[in-house]
């Protein structure tokens, strides 16, 4: 959406002039379910944003428009819920909770939001929002927050008042990303460095339009079975906190250790933390056949050790296989449902998506939506020429 329309829906909706902020949702080149593991992700920030236009109020209301939702919750900034409503305004809810939180003074306000990511597609509109709205937030009430901080006060709104235990990836990249550039994050301590993606490949993200019902219970199963490994490791050496501190060896070494579905799930996130690793190097030296290699490794890891793929994700990525100018492909998200990745030459994009499309409609019998994409920049006001990042 253009600034300058949400801006006049703005002002229809509250009759005021207002600052418009943005960010963006994700793909997960490879990386997954690695970063509730303390390992190693490499995000990129895709076209979709959420936007949020914001102005002060005079009283301690916090008023919240969604033109999508059609409704206009409003919340007394002294008495916010303590968790979630069920409702779609909770991620703005757990963000302006967190920040009263650690002891900022929150102006009331009136907001208005407008998603382009799409919902329950594994692009991580949740972060968005999150991200868009903390700072709009900390921008009107000049609310010193670093953006690292800030993704971590996102991560930490949806962690305990939303209640999803996601790790720091999704808020992180939508608040730092680069365009033209994927962001290999050390999950552990945020130390981060950007990795090229050369200008005549595109990221071509194709949404199976499905999304199971047991994403969220299976996803803090999978956080579970992890922790109960971290567990049955440290007896052997105690300074394993997660298994981003265990070795492909020592895995190897002391797979005795661990009943056999946690050894599943264990093999998965040590040798994709490896991948990751592999993949940016492959990147960074333009190897592109070996960053293909390891995101199809990377997906039948997640589909055979890991277990959060479905019928239809693995339909989109072997519908991929042997279409022109197609490099490699995963599936990217939480898993059970939502979106492949794929990194596709620029000249082959319209033929690829359209083949793809067809591939999969003939076996799933589901129009898919395809987006070609490039990689861009994170969050950031757009209601003024002034820089917040």
């Amino acid at each position: 959406m253009d600034p300058s329309q949400l801006a006049d829906q703005f002002r229809k909706v509250y009759g005021s002039e207002p600052r418009i902020f943005r960010a963006p949702g994700r793909v997960n080149l490879i990386g997954e379910h690695t970063d509730y593991n303390d390992g190693f992700v490499m995000p990129a920030a895709v076209k979709f944003s959420t936007y949020v236009a914001i102005a002060k109020r005079q009283d301690r209301k916090l008023r919240i428009h969604s033109g999508q939702f059609g409704d206009t919750p409003e919340f007394d900034i002294d008495n916010l819920p303590k968790q979630r409503t069920g409702e779609w305004c909770d991620y703005v809810l757990g963000v302006a909770s967190m920040l009263l939180q650690r002891g900022s003074n929150l102006s009331g306000a009136n907001l208005l939001i407008h998603g382009e990511v799409p919902i329950g597609a594994g692009l991580s509109s949740s972060a968005a929002i999150e991200v868009a709205s903390a700072l709009a937030f900390t921008t009107l009430d000049e609310i010193r927050l670093p953006l690292p901080d800030l993704a971590k006060l996102c991560r930490k709104a949806e962690n305990e008042f939303v209640g999803a235990r996601v790790g720091i990836m999704d808020q992180f990249v939508s608040a730092m990303a680069h365009k033209q550039q994927a962001l290999l994050l050390d999950c552990r301590s945020l130390e981060f460095k950007l990795v090229p993606i050369p200008d005549d490949v595109r990221l071509v993200v194709c949404n199976t339009m499905v999304k199971h019902d047991l994403a969220t219970g299976a996803y803090n199963q999978r956080r579970a079975e992890c922790e109960e490994g971290v567990r049955c490791l440290a007896q052997k050496d105690p300074k394993i906190h997660a298994l981003r501190d265990v070795s492909p060896e020592f895995l190897k070494q002391n797979a005795s250790l661990l009943p056999p579905l946690i050894l599943k799930r264990c093999t998965h996130v040590v040798f994709e933390d490896q991948r990751t690793l592999d993949a940016a190097r492959a990147l960074a030296e333009g190897d592109l056949k070996r960053m293909g290699k390891l995101m199809r490794e990377s997906h039948n890891s997640l589909r055979d050790l890991y277990e959060v793929s479905c019928r239809e994700l693995d339909a989109m990525a072997q519908a991929a296989e042997g279409l022109p100018g197609f490099i490699g492909g995963r599936m990217t998200g939480g898993g059970f449902g939502g979106c492949t990745v794929n990194l596709v030459y620029e000249q082959n994009t319209e033929e690829f998506s359209a083949n793809i499309a067809e591939r999969y409609r003939r076996e799933t019998g589901i129009t898919p939506q395809v987006y070609v994409c490039t990689a861009e920049a994170g969050a950031e006001e757009v209601s003024s020429t002034r820089s917040v990042r």
